[in-house]
């Protein structure tokens, strides 16, 4: 990259983007190994289990019934995971999306004063590459993964609501 024709700050460039997105904590979980993603996945709810378990047993009426009290405390803690897939799908599809355009928008000097820079032709043949067999199949990934969890999620509660009546 020739930085002396590039307007564009180095920290807003989408492939610097990518690498950062790369290495930060949580959002780059899909990177990992499929088992080892799935198991901080659940970690991340049995964490959170203990909480909602707390909140649960305020209500009189499940303090009374540990039966529903542990079922809609796991079944409440599921959402720490989806928040966290939720995190993780919108920092991907953000670096996706600059990674396919044919411009960059950025902040010159950060008070808003958004410009565009067309992309050069190599930078845009390396972007697209990166875009479409690193991150899409990340976000293809995480789709399967936010679906089958909200699957989860609706199951749990529908057999709670059926279970109360």
């Amino acid at each position: 990259m020739n930085n002396s024709i590039c307007p564009v700050p180095l920290n807003q460039r989408p492939l610097n983007e990518f690498n950062n997105i790369r290495d930060s904590w949580v959002i780059s979980w899909p990177l990992l190994e499929k088992n080892i993603f799935y198991t901080k996945l659940a970690y991340s709810w049995v964490i959170t289990i203990p909480v909602s378990l707390l909140i649960s047993y305020g209500s009189n009426y499940l303090k009374n019934n540990i039966l529903f009290l542990t079922l809609i405390s796991l079944a409440a803690s599921l959402f720490f995971p989806m928040l966290l897939l939720s995190r993780q799908w919108l920092s991907w599809i953000y670096i996706y999306k600059r990674l396919n355009s044919e411009n960059i928008e950025y902040e010159e000097t950060g008070w808003y004063d958004g410009q565009v820079w067309e992309k050069p032709v190599d930078w845009r043949a390396k972007d697209l590459l990166i875009a479409q067999y690193q991150v899409k199949p990340i976000l293809d990934h995480l789709k399967i993964v936010i679906i089958k969890l909200t699957a989860v999620i609706f199951v749990s509660l529908l057999i709670i609501i059926l279970l109360i009546n």
